[in-house]
């Protein structure tokens, strides 16, 4: 695993094939950072399907309400929900969307992130201004690179735990 120099603001992922270690961006886009620790904190992101994985693009998930596994697990609706806390302003900034970047999923409207973000696969520059970037992979991205593709796929993979690495 990757040195963590900021344990209160690195998430680690664990995914079936191992973990993934996110260095969270708190200078760039505090708002996101802290909800993605809220709801990690909450054990709200365990058991959460990856519901739209896209070979050459990114790995979406993170839908709380609809794509737990566990509880509730509605394919049909993965991707479509959030959590119960409020909506997020859109923390852009300068910061590109490259591999291993994290984004926030949000809809038309920028100001609709909620509880769900991607990892870009590859640099994918054209969303640059238009999401959110909040966090980086630093270690584990071989990992995130086995998740299962599809839109949904038919057996998705799924992040079995989320913590904050202050608390891991």
């Amino acid at each position: 695993m990757a040195e963590i120099k900021d344990p209160e603001n690195t998430i680690i992922i664990e995914l079936k094939d191992g973990p993934v270690v996110i260095e969270l961006l708190a200078d760039v886009a505090p708002k996101h950072c802290e909800r993605m620790k809220e709801l990690a904190r909450a054990g709200a992101y365990d058991n959460v399907a990856f519901h739209r994985v896209i070979e050459g693009f990114m790995a979406q998930t993170g839908d709380v309400k609809h794509a737990n596994m566990e509880k509730g697990y509605d394919p049909g609706r993965a991707g479509t929900g959030g959590s119960n806390l409020p909506n997020l302003p859109a923390e852009f900034s300068k910061l590109p969307h490259d591999r291993g970047t994290i984004g926030a999923a949000r809809a038309m409207d920028p100001n609709s992130a909620n509880s769900q973000f991607f990892i870009n696969f590859r640099d994918n520059h054209f969303l640059n201004g238009q999401y959110t970037v909040y966090g980086r992979v630093i270690s584990g991205m071989e990992h995130v690179d086995k998740i299962v593709r599809g839109e949904p796929p038919a057996n998705p993979d799924r992040m079995v735990s989320v913590k904050v690495a202050a608390d891991a």
